[in-house]
């Protein structure tokens, strides 16, 4: 589709030379004879660039610019004038113009400079469109239960100073979401926001991501390369999983949380950076320090504001909310004509144990408007482990085996959840034979 150029002029001859030169060049043009009509034509054609002569009766171009930015127009506008002057040049750019441009002028600099602004008018709303989406992905989606108001009470009290934040809780309740969120409440939001994963890289490579490296500090080192603590100055550093780092990388991670400073891998020099670090973990770092894998002076520094986000097990009542977002979310992004999820599949989502939380109702919700025919996601779209699950017995309806079964069915899911899965620790933590908890786990239907 060819570009949209609106040419205003109040001299015919040049309108129509300029008209057919900038349609030869592949643009589909209109023209305007005066302010008034410019404006008027602005919002049927919706120009995606204005070549403007200034000097006009009734509106002047200066005046039809002002008058586009005040509707927060921001199509990209070249002024043109036979009577150019500096000050007025500067006026014209200083209202937004893009360029200003005197007659007489050669058509091939003319259409170089529509080119110019047109490309970089692309690029602008290209990065718009990105930072929305990004925007959207770490969009924070509360619902209304008390715990998660709670939570972000807290977080928002948090983020309005530099103390280091630890986010604990299950996999897929969305703590980098949570952690970006605490970085756009705090006054370091126009710095950068860097995520640091400590889990699947080497010691050396996690060094390296963390401190940098100095030109042939090891194989490979071919140049000097700064670290993500030295990219993130003046913004957040974000450490997810913090409890898998080796504790090599703990004492020198303990002395950059102390000191603040630190020597890029095969360095001498010290750099002092100035960042606000979050962390999170879905493992039990109190247990970690008794098997002697974390170290308890950084677990102390890094306590500072612990912040538990709550399984979706806990907040139910968000469910319906959740799951109407990833609905909107999922629609939209995949360009399918989904509108409502129906009350009995609500029914069968609401009471589901999600053990992998936000994360699993956000794929289950993509999975049903990628195969689903819509407008509504039914119980069909619904994978089977939730189409076809038992609803969980409301308290005062449960009978006394079934509230025993509840209490032993949560106390070895707390118990695997603060062994990370190992199933011979949490057995002896339960005081268990390992070979009766496995039993105890295939009769709870606990994987």
């Amino acid at each position: 589709m060819s570009d949209r150029i609106l040419i205003v002029d109040d001299e015919p001859s040049n309108r129509k030379i300029l008209g057919q030169e900038l349609t030869h060049r592949g643009y589909a043009v209109e023209t305007a004879n005066d302010g008034p009509e410019a404006l008027r034509k602005i919002e049927s054609f919706r120009p995606d660039l204005i070549v403007l002569d200034d000097m006009m009766p009734h509106l002047s171009g200066l005046d039809v610019l002002k008058e586009l930015r005040k509707r927060e127009d921001d199509t990209p506008v070249v002024m043109i004038t036979a009577y150019g002057t500096v000050e007025r040049a500067v006026q014209a750019m200083k209202e937004g113009a893009y360029d200003f441009i005197t007659r007489p002028f050669e058509p091939d600099h003319m259409a170089l400079v529509v080119q110019k602004a047109l490309e970089r008018q692309r690029l602008k709303r290209g990065i718009q469109v990105l930072s929305e989406e990004v925007s959207e992905r770490y969009r924070l989606i509360t619902g209304e239960s008390a715990k998660m108001k709670h939570v972000v009470e807290l977080a928002k009290k948090a983020a309005g100073s530099n103390a280091t934040v630890m986010l604990l809780g299950e996999s897929g309740t969305g703590k980098e979401i949570f952690a970006r969120n605490i970085h756009n409440w705090s006054e370091r939001n126009d710095k950068p926001f860097v995520t640091i994963n400590c889990v699947g890289l080497s010691k050396e490579l996690l060094e390296s991501e963390l401190f940098g490296h100095e030109q042939g500090a090891f194989t490979g080192a071919h140049q000097r390369k700064r670290g993500k603590l030295e990219v993130a100055q003046g913004g957040t550093v974000f450490f997810d999983e913090i409890g898998d780092i080796s504790q090599e990388l703990q004492a020198k991670l303990l002395r950059f949380l102390q000191e603040r400073e630190f020597e890029r891998v095969g360095g001498v020099t010290p750099i002092y950076v100035d960042v606000r670090v979050i962390v999170a973990t879905n493992c039990n770092l109190e247990f970690a320090i008794e098997k002697g894998v974390f170290r308890e002076d950084l677990y102390h520094r890094i306590n500072v504001v612990p912040v538990t986000l709550p399984p979706l097990r806990e907040r139910r009542e968000d469910i319906p909310v959740l799951s109407q977002y990833f609905l909107r979310h999922y629609s939209t992004l995949t360009r399918r004509n989904f509108s409502e999820i129906t009350k009995e599949a609500i029914e069968k989502l609401t009471p589901y144990n999600w053990p992998g939380n936000v994360r699993e109702l956000a794929n289950v919700i993509e999975r049903a408007v990628v195969l689903g025919s819509g407008p509504g996601v039914t119980l069909a779209d619904l994978p089977g482990r939730i189409a076809e699950s038992e609803p969980i017995p409301s308290p005062d309806i449960m009978s006394y085996r079934e509230g025993v079964n509840a209490a032993r069915k949560e106390l070895v899911r707390k118990a695997l959840l603060r062994t990370q899965g190992n199933r011979s620790a949490a057995a002896r933590m339960l005081g268990l034979e390992a070979k009766y908890l496995l039993k105890l786990m295939k009769s709870l239907r606990i994987e």
